[in-house]
């Protein structure tokens, strides 16, 4: 496993899994929220958000976290496996009421994590597994050339990653 896709809904642990990941596989990871946001929450426009990912898909070694759907087929045919987090919206609402009280640093990654929780955001994350959890099905289907992992609680997603091999860091 040198580069690695997870997709999943808000709150779903994709930067959790990706950080442990990571540190078990020793392997560079990029949130994909702290890409596409600013400091404000100002969006990149969708042309250079998908260019950027087509340069970080084009490296030897990645974890890449987000779920972004027009985006997901770059991500998906690069990847060797593909992890979808397909977790309960009530957990995922849970995870970033945890999250928010968790990380109140001002650091980027505090940011992103803390998140911008919002009416919106919340309706996304309860309506999920009925809008987006099928698209997502569809384009790993039609794109993930890889293994595709689905984990459906965070005790598989822990179990999961105690099943990775731990790798010393390569050059």
């Amino acid at each position: 496993m040198r580069k690695i896709a997870i997709c999943g809904c808000g709150g779903s642990g994709k930067s959790a899994l990706a950080r442990q990941l990571s540190d078990r596989l020793a392997l560079p990871v990029t949130h994909l929220d702290m890409v596409y946001y600013d400091e404000q929450w100002n969006p990149l426009s969708q042309d250079e958000f998908a260019a950027v990912q087509r340069r970080l898909v084009s490296e030897d070694r990645w974890i890449l976290d987000g779920n972004y759907a027009g985006t997901m087929p770059i991500r998906l045919a690069d990847a060797d496996v593909v992890i979808f987090l397909d977790i309960h919206p009530l957990v995922c609402l849970w995870g970033i009421l945890q999250r928010r009280r968790h990380h109140r640093g001002s650091d980027e990654l505090s940011r992103h994590l803390r998140g911008n929780l919002n009416w919106g955001f919340v309706k996304y994350i309860l309506g999920y597994r009925k809008t987006m959890r099928p698209k997502v099905r569809t384009l790993l289907e039609e794109h993930a050339t890889g293994d595709v992992i689905v984990l459906t609680s965070r005790r598989a997603a822990r179990r999961y990653v105690e099943t990775v091999s731990v790798r010393p860091e390569t050059s």
